[in-house]
C-alpha cells in the first residue's frame, strides 16, 4: 500500500512508497498529474476502451508517467476493468480499461 494517505492527498496528488526515489517522483510530478489524468480520461472518453499503455502511446507520453494516472482514476472510481486483456509493448496482457463516470474529475 502507498505510504501517503488520503490525508496527504492521495489520489488527488501521486502516491509514493517508502522510498526517497518514489518520493522524489511523486513530488515531481505534482503540478502535472491532474493535467495528465484529465488527459487519460479525455482519451478513453474520445477513443473508447484502452490499455495504460494504448493512451500512453496516443497522448505521446511516457508509460510512466501515465501508468499512475489509471491508479489514481481507479481510486478516484473513474475508471474499471472490461475484463478484456490485450497485449501491451513488453509482450505482457494488460488491462483494457473503461471510462465509468464521464468527465467528473
Amino acid at each position: 500500500m502507498r505510504e501517503q494517505t488520503k490525508e496527504a492527498g492521495y489520489p488527488n496528488t501521486p502516491g509514493y512508497k517508502d522510498r526517497d526515489t518514489s518520493k522524489a517522483a511523486a513530488k515531481s510530478m505534482e503540478s502535472k498529474a491532474s493535467t495528465i489524468r484529465r488527459k487519460v480520461a479525455e482519451c478513453l472518453w474520445v477513443k473508447g476502451n484502452q490499455t495504460a499503455d494504448e493512451v500512453a502511446k496516443e497522448l505521446g507520453l511516457s508509460v510512466l508517467a501515465v501508468r499512475p494516472r489509471f491508479s489514481e482514476l481507479l481510486a478516484h472510481e473513474s475508471i474499471s476493468d472490461t475484463g478484456t486483456r490485450r497485449q501491451n509493448t513488453s509482450g505482457r496482457l494488460a488491462k483494457v480499461w473503461r471510462l465509468t463516470n464521464g468527465l467528473s474529475l
